[in-house]
């Protein structure tokens, strides 16, 4: 390791905050809270933003995290839920450290995510964003044998291009970025907000960071990354029998979503016109346009043939999307 955590804390005394969300996560959360105390490079901060738990979650952070003489803790709770992504949000702007570490409550931290992640910022500092790879375990915490990158299938094209600025083509198409792996800066967060509720928080979060290229990954399994029934948001490739079955789902509802994404993020990018170049603005208004063209498609399937046709050929199925399941979408589901 090139830098020791003793050196990465004289450095500017940079702090780092935790940003933890949590709901009735009271089966896992002490050994989350235990894993985040164990780091290298201790935090500074932890932030629980609770959604309205009915279980013993609250109390057992208090009590793990009081037994320490650092990191600081603050408690927000919630009457009513906000949801995953409001409810980041909220976290996040009770953060005072200059980078936050995105947490969920049923994860593992190796001991030596935070230090990593600073020494990457470290060696480039103009980045707003990290996220890393993580191992896939089952509710006892016992390896799936799996780990996240290969299991979303982020290609040696997409790290290619994140590696050299060009994030934003790479997550115009499909997210790559798993919250749970995630350090940012503050003021990416800053610059982030409002959070679209189209928009779950760690997409949001790193489409503007791509829009100036400005993230980069780490290859190590940096968190055990806790997949079970529970989970809001896992990890997991598609088998055949699951394609199949979404070619029969209704396609008005994942349309409206997604069109509505679409219109928040060309929105912000053009509002914004000395800030995001002309590359930024044109990408995400061709994303728009083709968002709205799958959304105008007719109802008939048959009368969808020579449109979804003439739209591949242009491109925007490969730039925007997964061609060939996107293709197979728009000509097969039913409208409703």
């Amino acid at each position: 390791m090139q830098a020791s955590a003793k050196a990465l804390r004289s450095e500017g005394e940079q702090r780092v905050s935790v940003a933890l969300c949590t709901y009735n996560g009271e089966r896992f959360i002490e050994q989350q809270l235990a894993s985040i105390l164990s780091q290298s490079r201790p935090v500074d901060e932890i932030v629980v933003s609770d959604d309205g738990s009915t279980d013993g979650t609250v109390e057992i952070v208090r009590r793990v995290v009081s037994g320490n003489s650092r990191p600081g803790l603050k408690i927000l709770q919630n009457s009513s839920a906000l949801g995953v992504t409001a409810n980041f949000e909220q976290a996040m702007a009770a953060c005072t450290g200059e980078f936050i570490c995105l947490s969920d409550q049923d994860d593992i931290w190796m001991p030596d995510r935070v230090e990593l992640a600073l020494e990457k910022f470290r060696e480039r500092p103009e980045l707003q964003l990290v996220h890393s790879n993580a191992e896939l375990v089952d509710e006892q915490s016992d390896s799936l044998g799996e780990d996240l990158f290969r299991a979303i299938g982020f290609s040696r094209l997409e790290r290619k291009r994140i590696r050299k600025g060009q994030a934003l083509r790479v997550l115009l198409r499909r997210n790559v970025v798993t919250g749970a792996t995630v350090m940012l800066r503050r003021e990416l967060f800053e610059q982030s907000r409002p959070f679209p509720a189209s928009w779950v928080h760690d997409e949001w979060l790193a489409v503007n960071a791509g829009s100036s290229g400005q993230i980069d990954f780490l290859d190590q399994r940096l968190i055990n990354y806790r997949q079970h029934e529970s989970n809001q948001i896992g990890a997991g490739s598609l088998g055949l029998g699951d394609r199949l079955g979404k070619l029969a789902e209704g396609r008005k509802s994942r349309n409206e979503r997604l069109l509505s994404r679409a219109k928040s993020l060309a929105e912000r990018f053009e509002a914004e016109p000395d800030k995001y170049s002309e590359v930024v603005r044109r990408l995400s208004a061709q994303k728009l346009e083709h968002e709205r063209f799958r959304s105008s498609l007719p109802s008939n399937r048959l009368a969808r043939v020579l449109p979804v046709l003439a739209e591949f050929l242009r491109g925007r199925y490969s730039r925007f999307g997964r061609a060939r399941f996107d293709v197979a979408r728009d000509l097969l589901q039913p409208d409703n």
